[in-house]
């Protein structure tokens, strides 16, 4: 039953992919396909129970994958956010005709390498399911083949990637020289008798295994890719990995620092910087941008940081995730539901992009533009959002660790970052509209997604968790 929802997002890859060969497949059928198997998949995943940790089938995975609470919780954020992006991506394509049937396997393909990581507990484990991932989200940045800026970011990402997870596979070869395996459990029982300053392999191994999840959590100094990879990319793939894709890399990340308490320790103080310089070099770059992609890629940057201070933060003896999953879950609902009214209102070509596009947007379309002021307001932290219960829970968290310092720079960090979510809410209400906005006939199901995240975020901030 736990590993009932990976089966099914890869069965329905799978399946997506062959009947994607034949002409009869309409993109739009694709389209409620890939939502049928990431919404069946959702609800199996949310009907499962689990207590504690449960191994999967440890004879035959010999302890490889793991479900916990905490792996659930980022499954089912993986699986809401491919479901809304391939209905946002039914709308999107009313406009631009460049998708194929295989746009949506791919799609569905990814999500099973994003499960995959949040359950893998071996290094390997985490590679395969690292490039399953990866492979197709290559690919679905650069499917617009004719457009350059397109091609330029599938470039610059493949390349960039690459090297994410060549680091990746020297750290794993280096902790296994050390530790003599890559089971996370088998490498936490070495450290806990091995000290971690005293064995320069696990050092060396570690370093670099961050390395590879820094970058793909596009955080400081490994940041540079994500402006010109955002913009490059369609909007929905934009969406799905400013969400998805971060929600999976955040989960193996945690999962792996928890693993001892001197690892964790050996890697908190870097990790302070790190989170501080990811946070204000977000909001520099987001601040100086005109196009409303690259602002919502340089915030995605800021949001990186305040998930680091919550590792910061975490506790190595009582892990439960909570307050990571909770973050995760309040941002991807914002943050998809702001691609999602990009997917009808960008127009062909996505030809509105800019902050100066939207103008008169709330007398053109009052609802989208409310629609589009709740994620804002909840990306920026203020309440009664998710948005903001999620940095309280972080800011309460790194408190009670005893980072102040840390605390209080998320603050001053999320208070810079209301210039630039205000500016556009400023721009839809206290501008005369300069277009029409007339793409009232396109429908699809991404106006109906947008209004419902706009619920989703509200709802989510009623939940309450244990920090």
């Amino acid at each position: 039953m736990l590993l009932l929802p990976l089966i099914i997002v890869g069965a329905g890859a799978i399946l997506l992919m062959i009947a994607s060969a034949y002409d009869q497949l309409s993109h739009e059928v694709a389209a409620y396909g890939c939502a049928g198997v990431f919404g069946i998949a959702f609800l199996v995943q949310l009907g499962s129970c689990v207590t504690g940790s449960t191994a999967l089938y440890g004879d035959v995975f010999n302890g490889i994958l793991v479900v916990s609470n905490f792996s659930k919780a980022a499954g089912l954020i993986i699986l809401a956010c491919g479901l809304f992006t391939a209905l946002s991506s039914q709308s999107y394509f009313k406009q631009n005709s460049f998708c194929t049937t295989e746009y949506y396997s791919l799609t569905v393909f990814a999500a099973s390498g994003m499960l995959l990581l949040t359950m893998a507990q071996e290094l390997i484990t985490v590679f395969i399911a690292l490039e399953i991932m990866s492979l197709a989200i290559y690919i679905l940045v650069g499917y617009d083949r004719k457009n350059v800026i397109s091609t330029e970011a599938l470039l610059k990402y493949l390349m960039l990637g690459a090297f994410a997870g060549s680091f990746l596979v020297m750290g794993s070869a280096l902790i296994y020289g050390a530790a003599g395996s890559t089971k996370f459990p088998l490498i936490g029982q070495y450290l806990s008798t091995h000290a971690f300053l005293q064995s320069p392999a696990i050092i060396g191994g570690a370093f670099f295994i961050l390395v590879a999840f820094l970058f793909k959590a596009a955080a400081f100094p490994f940041h540079a890719w994500v402006v010109d990879v955002y913009d490059g990319a369609s909007v929905p793939i934009t969406g799905y990995m400013a969400t998805a894709l971060k929600t999976a890399i955040f989960a193996v990340f945690a999962n792996f620092l928890v693993l001892d308490p001197g690892l964790h320790a050996g890697w908190v103080k870097y990790l302070f910087y790190i989170s501080i310089l990811t946070m204000f070099g977000g909001n520099l770059i987001a601040i100086g941008q005109q196009s409303l992609k690259r602002m919502l890629a340089a915030s995605g940057i800021v949001h990186s940081g305040y998930l680091l201070i919550a590792l910061v933060a975490v506790s190595t003896q009582e892990f439960t995730g909570s307050v990571i999953a909770f973050y995760l879950a309040a941002y991807a609902a914002s943050t998809l539901g702001i691609f999602a009214a990009l997917s009808y209102l960008g127009g062909t070509g996505e030809q509105r992009k800019t902050f100066d596009d939207f103008k008169g947007l709330a007398k053109s379309r009052p609802y989208s533009a409310a629609a589009i002021s709740i994620f804002l307001l909840s990306m920026a932290g203020i309440p009664p959002t998710a948005g903001f219960m999620g940095k309280f829970y972080i800011i309460t968290s790194a408190i009670d660790a005893g980072q102040v310092v840390l605390a209080v720079l998320g603050i001053v960090s999320s208070i810079i970052s209301m210039w630039y979510y205000l500016r556009l809410i400023i721009t839809m209400y206290f501008y005369e509209p300069e277009d029409q906005f007339n793409e009232r006939a396109v429908g699809g199901l991404a106006p109906i997604c947008t209004f419902i995240l706009a619920v989703c975020v509200f709802a989510i901030s009623l939940y309450p968790i244990a920090i």
